[in-house]
């Protein structure tokens, strides 16, 4: 038997013989929560698993690549375990609104606080070029951003 529990995470899976009566292949595109998609299917390719191209969401459908905006919730890649069982990698950098604990925040990985730090630091160039000149108190910007992205609060302008 193995136990994987991920970064951060309070929840494991475990994998291994006689852990259920479910039979080979019945577990059907399990959701697995990642907070940068691109890097986790590079490792799990790294690692010799065929993990299928990342794909998004739109209105219309799904559509081959990342979501250009790296919207939340919105880009997925799909692999299958040596059982025949389904699992959907999904990104999520911001949780809706009462999903998670607004007063905690934490990081489970350093690749999770980088992530976050690019995000935040996309999001204060933007913050820059609306102020007109370079943010003295960049840090706490970066701060208040990233502990309300990962809040699902309102993000700071």
């Amino acid at each position: 038997m193995f136990q994987f529990t991920p970064h951060g995470s309070a929840c494991s899976i475990q994998f291994g013989k006689n852990l259920t009566s479910a039979s080979p292949g019945s577990a059907q595109k399990t959701y697995l929560i990642v907070s940068d998609i691109q890097a986790v299917r590079d490792a799990l390719v790294a690692a010799g698993i065929d993990v299928g191209e990342i794909f998004h969401l739109t209105p219309e459908g799904p559509v081959t690549g990342l979501d250009p905006e790296r919207g939340t919730y919105r880009s997925r890649a799909v692999f299958s375990d040596p059982d025949g069982n389904s699992w959907l990698l999904q990104e999520i950098t911001t949780r809706l609104p009462g999903r998670i604990d607004t007063g905690v925040t934490s990081f489970g990985s350093a690749s999770d606080l980088a992530s976050a730090m690019r995000r935040a630091e996309a999001a204060h160039g933007v913050h820059e070029k609306s102020l007109g000149h370079r943010d003295e108190n960049w840090s706490d910007w970066y701060a208040e951003y990233m502990a309300a992205e990962q809040a699902g609060t309102e993000l700071p302008q």
